[in-house]
């Protein structure tokens, strides 16, 4: 069976090294000291590897089931809630005041992957919590802070957040859910809504349910939806659980991946909820959500691919086929290792200098979460809004490319549940979907975010990768080739995407949206690319300047080259697909297809 070992030492690496956090001028940060962070991630591993990773495969096989209205978990979750919760770990970066450890955002970035990584159905339980609080958190009065916080920081009540309905997902401007207007300020909701993950289940004694509905009378589509907290149980005035409110779970869907969680049909019937937030105005309020969230889809694809990626590793070099064309290298077996055969190490370093990446990557969006929410950075804030569809939508496209490579290292083993490789490729799957499709983070790559304020935020994340490279420059003749040089054609690719954006696309916005997918892969290139600058940099300084440990910074330095050779020139074909418009890509009417 699969197993998991936490990457602590690469997010160390990462944390001190390439980031510096402790220099860095965010409040909070000057605390997190090398062994501060490695105790927590060490503990954090630890949890993850000997207490979710096993359950992995139990909940993957068991899955949920529905007893007159009720969610039953797989066995061995209740258990491992309570040790989770009992740890503070769904808390970690919450405000004390509501019973928080306050820690940074990036620290709880880098317990969510190891978390995710050895169970991500698991996971999903106290993730989609810590969403719902921080809406709650952004948009709630002192009253609802006070009632809701305390309990779903410590996960003694879970959240959920609830948008698609049968007949919409993405247009929720469709829905019918509706809110009736009550005389003691609350609203009666009526609708139903699917694919709400957590949705109903045994592991807490409340579930706090963030719906979205149109309050009857206000304004049609988009603009009359509004935000409701509608809990399981009601709530009185002294804290305490009151009346079942009128909401149900109608079924659990049946799923490719993910069967550990439960994802619900909520059925609302007349039930309790109060505005969150200002009327008309739910989607603000709800993006509060779904913004953490699409960053924590991202990090579940990285997750995904690690953890396939290290089975995969062992595979190759315990299996035993043919030889190396080189010559034998195992003459006292009757066959090589698979890892001895090019294809298999082409494979294995395609994983390999994606994750690391991708980890860079992830925990350089959380800096810059941090930095927005600790020091009311604006520019901060609209640069990790403008990466936060190239995280979601790259991450996890590459992710489950990832895990299917990784898979194919098995061979035929990889196909047979006995080896526990498809629940990776399984689970992976569902992160290009939810919280947004990847074809709609594209779009809104692409539609939206290049353009926002002004395209203020994509010039100066191209400023950006240009003064690294100015400033990097000359100092060793290596890394200009191997990275730099890499680096800025990659850089000048994205950038002549965008030009033909602004030339094509506003005479015909179909030449940029048949190209968005594309832009959107070329970005996540450019950003890992960016990642492989720094990390190599950094591995570059320590070899140069004696290190105990050659050995992790020559690796490091072996797989960012690789992913610069045979990775990043990946732009210059989706640079060509461009620049071909729409002409191709909609040249059949409908009823050619």
């Amino acid at each position: 069976m699969p197993s998991y070992t936490a990457p602590t030492k690469d997010m160390q690496f990462l944390l001190h090294d390439v980031f510096k956090i402790t220099e860095a001028d965010i409040p909070g940060y000057e605390e997190l000291e090398r062994d501060f962070t490695g105790a927590i991630l060490e503990e954090a591993g630890k949890i993850s590897s000997e207490v979710l990773q096993p359950l992995n495969a139990v909940g993957d096989t068991e899955g949920c089931t529905l007893e007159n209205g009720v969610v039953r978990t797989p066995t061995g979750f209740k258990a491992a809630f309570e040790q989770v919760k009992e740890g503070g770990w769904t808390g970690l970066d919450m405000p004390e005041a509501y019973g928080g450890q306050n820690m940074p955002y990036v620290l709880g970035t880098a317990v969510g992957e190891m978390f995710s990584a050895s169970n991500q159905a698991f996971t999903m339980y106290q993730g989609l919590t810590h969403g719902a609080a921080s809406a709650i958190l952004a948009h709630g009065s002192e009253a609802q802070k006070d009632t809701y916080l305390p309990k779903m920081v410590a996960c003694d009540w879970t959240g959920t957040m609830n948008l698609t309905e049968p007949h919409c997902g993405t247009d929720l401007g469709l829905m019918r859910t509706r809110a009736e207007p009550q005389e003691d300020g609350s609203y009666k909701i009526t609708g139903q809504k699917i694919f709400i993950s957590a949705g109903e289940h045994d592991m807490a004694d409340n579930i706090i349910h963030l719906v979205l509905a149109k309050i009857t009378g206000g304004p049609e589509g988009i603009k009359g939806v509004s935000l409701f907290i509608v809990p399981k149980f009601l709530v009185n005035e002294d804290g305490s659980l009151g009346a079942r409110n009128g909401v149900a779970c109608g079924n659990i869907e049946e799923k490719m991946g993910i069967h550990g969680n439960s994802t619900c049909v909520m059925n609302y019937d007349g039930a309790t909820g109060y505005l969150l937030g200002q009327e008309h105005k739910g989607m603000r309020a709800m993006f509060t959500m779904m913004n953490e969230a699409r960053l924590g889809v991202g990090m579940q694809g990285l997750a995904q691919a690690e953890a396939a990626y290290q089975n995969a590793v062992v595979y190759a070099k315990d299996r035993l086929q043919g030889r190396a064309v080189t010559g034998v290298e195992n003459p006292d077996g009757p066959a090589d290792p698979l890892i001895v055969h090019p294809d298999i190490r082409r494979s294995l370093m395609d994983q390999k200098s994606f994750t690391e990446a991708a980890r860079a990557f992830i925990l350089w969006g959380a800096t810059m979460i941090d930095r927005a929410h600790r020091a009311d950075d604006k520019d901060a804030d609209g640069l990790i809004s403008l990466l936060t569809p190239v995280i979601k939508g790259f991450l996890t496209d590459k992710g489950y490319d990832m895990t299917v490579q990784a898979q194919q290292v098995y061979g035929g083993h990889g196909y047979i549940e006995e080896w526990g490789m498809s629940q990776f490729t399984r689970d992976a799957r569902i992160a290009m979907i939810y919280e947004g499709a990847n074809g709609v983070q594209a779009l809104d790559l692409v539609g939206r975010k290049l353009a926002q304020d002004g395209g203020k935020h994509v010039m100066a994340f191209f400023d950006m990768v240009k003064s690294y490279i100015k400033e990097n420059a000359g100092q060793n003749e290596a890394l200009d080739r191997d990275f730099l040089e890499p680096l800025k054609a990659a850089s000048k690719d994205l950038q002549a995407a965008g030009m033909y954006f602004m030339q094509n696309g506003m005479k015909n916005p179909n030449n940029a949206l048949a190209g968005s997918n594309d832009f959107m892969h070329m970005f996540g290139h450019v950003c890992l690319g960016l990642m492989w600058a720094r990390m190599a940099k950094t591995s570059a300084d320590a070899l140069a300047a004696g290190t105990d440990d050659a050995a992790f910074h020559e690796t490091k330095l072996a797989t960012g080259r690789y992913y610069m050779a045979r990775q990043l020139p990946a732009t210059a074909m989706h640079l060509a697909r461009i620049q071909t418009g729409a002409d191709t890509v909609m040249a059949l009417d409908a009823a050619s297809f």
